[in-house]
């Protein structure tokens, strides 16, 4: 790594020609595909770029700061109110990790929005005007009722009892009520162009049924290795990631990720698991994921800290899944509101 003298960050260098750079990640907020019942409403897959020795060292420093006798670290450990000042130092631009971590987040709601007109209506783009206006024209209550209704409806699983109605009856009774009280908005335009789309919606769950699906469309791990993968390689060339182990991390997913990459032109050379207590760097990565998923989630809240979340900024992705943009100025100002990004091919 190398010291930019004008502003002080460190900045990852491309490798030699023929070399491979090694970056850990790890994940928060992983709730499978129940996207608006879960624990959390932010996803969060952070990577950091550090040799094993600075990674070693940095964790040192971190249990020589809090003296906790835990076992193993956790992100908890430094957003407790005591350790605020680990906290801070480790996202200062002149702490261990600035310029050599990266976070890629997803606002849960609007993944859904955003996969559920992207496989009725094709075009993802048109979950901008539902997701910006829904809850101003339809009010909170009936606005979660959609969503609630659209995670039923892509979920692989349907877990519907007898006396229950399909996931596609009741999400499209859902949206035939909020079309008969939209008082004409571009996001009752979008929800009378998905009224029209049940047959999409049938075949959808047809192909759901027949068999296992490799990539649902509500996971956010799977896209967002892919877009941790494009950071890195556009900045050093060929990238092993280097990921903490999990259930979703399977062979079958893994081969689909180096796959995806491909398609985009990413030099991804591959991905293996680890234990994150055994690899420093991948600790480094679960403390920035868990981080900047709760200072996220408080600025989408509204309870937002403006110290933590300017210190958060410098690090969070312009590919971001994110549809809040009273949130978004605030995560990554001087950007524009991600763009819609395409529907990730899952074969069903």
């Amino acid at each position: 790594m190398s010291r930019n003298r004008a502003d002080g960050v460190r900045e990852a260098k491309r490798m030699p020609d023929g070399g491979v750079a090694e970056v850990a990640c790890d994940e928060s907020g992983s709730d499978g595909e129940n996207l608006l019942g879960g624990n959390t409403d932010v996803f969060a897959h952070a990577s950091v770029l550090l040799p094993m020795a600075d990674a070693e060292a940095c964790v040192r420093e971190i249990r020589d700061r809090i003296r906790s006798p835990a076992q193993e670290y956790k992100a908890n450990h430094l957003l407790r109110e005591k350790h605020r000042a680990v906290l801070e130092w480790l996202l200062d631009p002149a702490g261990p990790v600035h310029g050599r971590a990266h976070a890629h987040l997803t606002e849960k709601a609007y993944l859904v929005v955003q996969r559920t007109v992207g496989l009725l209506l094709d075009d993802p783009a048109d979950a901008v005007p539902l997701t910006g206006q829904g809850a101003a024209v339809f009010g909170d209550t009936r606005w979660r009722e959609f969503l609630t209704a659209a995670n039923r409806l892509l979920r692989t699983k349907d877990g519907t009892a007898d006396d229950e109605v399909s996931p596609v009856a009741a999400f499209f009774r859902t949206v035939e009520d909020l079309c008969r009280t939209d008082p004409g908005t571009d996001a009752g335009d979008v929800l009378r162009r998905i009224a029209g789309a049940r047959p999409r919606a049938d075949a959808y769950r047809t192909r759901v049924a027949t068999g296992p699906v490799l990539v649902p469309l509500l996971n956010p791990l799977l896209p967002a290795v892919v877009r941790t993968a494009s950071h890195w390689s556009a900045r050093l060339g060929t990238v092993m990631l280097v990921h903490d182990r999990q259930n979703m991390l399977t062979p079958e997913r893994i081969a689909w990720i180096e796959a995806a990459a491909r398609r985009e032109g990413v030099a991804l050379g591959g991905l293996r698991l680890v234990h994150s207590r055994l690899d420093a760097r991948v600790q480094i990565a679960d403390f920035l994921a868990g981080i900047a998923r709760k200072i996220a989630s408080d600025e989408l809240g509204g309870r937002g800290d403006p110290v933590l979340t300017a210190l958060l900024r410098p690090y969070v992705g312009p590919e971001s899944v994110w549809g809040d943009g009273r949130s978004w100025s605030r995560l990554a100002p001087g950007t524009e509101m991600p763009g819609p990004a395409a529907v990730i091919n899952s074969g069903v």
